[in-house]
């Protein structure tokens, strides 16, 4: 018997989703309009994956990316495909992929890094976004406090701006693991948010642990601040060691927007 063809077989069954019904990365190139201003900085080992709305480099080590790209345009900021949770393994990565169940009973959620909101208009991109390469265990408190925050401003900040925003996002450091897979659990998680056309950029830091205030303001930094944590290059149009003035976030109007939209 082939053992190496049964573990193969055995692995796209033990996911949600099989290799038929995901779509094959796309060549690196393709997500040039998801780093406008430079691809970041990819460490020894890690994986480029191109996927139709996002970019990221996965650590098999960790098995979390490093970081994830995306641009999202004035167009993209409201979608009204609804949320599937269809969490996957991302079969391009084979073994390598953590799989849903390395999460069951760990206390932390599927956090996303490009999120599902920012992916919702259109149904085969949302799917997408819950693939687990674009997953890192985050506390509930985190992952739908302060972090879900900072996504509803991102989008709020593109619809009223009128302008395309860049974001990058990821995680840093953590020694305790998660599943049969060992995923790790970060120390801290980052995201710089970039808009396009004023070329200011915009950089949070967030311990992870609970009780982080629900404001995402007390944790802006610098992208060079950033930098020094990740070990990675950032590449952002402006200085980097600035903190610009946050732009005024609008959740009321791209919520009622929203609503008349996707109504029905």
């Amino acid at each position: 018997m082939n053992y190496k063809i049964l573990l193969t077989s055995l692995f796209f069954l033990a996911t949600p989703v099989l290799a038929a019904d995901q779509v094959a990365p796309h060549p690196i190139t393709q997500c040039a309009t998801q780093i406008p201003f430079g691809q970041p900085s990819v460490k020894p080992g890690d994986t480029l994956v191109c996927r139709s709305a996002y970019l990221l480099s996965f650590n098999p080590t960790t098995k979390t990316p490093d970081w994830v790209s995306w641009t999202l345009t004035p167009d993209h900021a409201i979608g009204c495909v609804p949320r599937v949770n269809a969490f996957a393994a991302d079969v391009s990565l084979g073994s390598a992929s953590p799989k849903p169940t390395d999460y069951a009973g760990s206390g932390y959620d599927q956090g996303h890094l490009a999120n599902n909101a920012d992916m919702s208009w259109d149904e085969g991109i949302a799917r997408e976004s819950f693939l687990m390469s674009n997953m890192s265990p985050q506390l509930p408190s985190v992952n739908r406090g302060t972090w879900k925050n900072l996504e509803s401003a991102e989008r709020a900040w593109v619809y009223s701006t009128q302008h395309a925003w860049t974001m990058y996002a990821g995680d840093i450091g953590g020694t305790k693991t998660i599943g049969a897979d060992k995923v790790v659990v970060p120390d801290f998680l980052f995201k710089i948010v970039i808009d396009d056309v004023t070329k200011k950029s915009y950089a949070f830091l967030f311990p992870h642990k609970d009780g982080l205030s629900a404001d995402f303001a007390p944790y802006q930094v610098t992208v060079a601040d950033i930098e020094k944590a990740t070990g990675s290059t950032f590449p952002v149009p402006d200085a980097k060691t600035v903190k610009n003035p946050l732009v005024p976030v609008d959740l009321k109007t791209i919520s009622g927007d929203k609503k008349n939209q996707c109504k029905g």
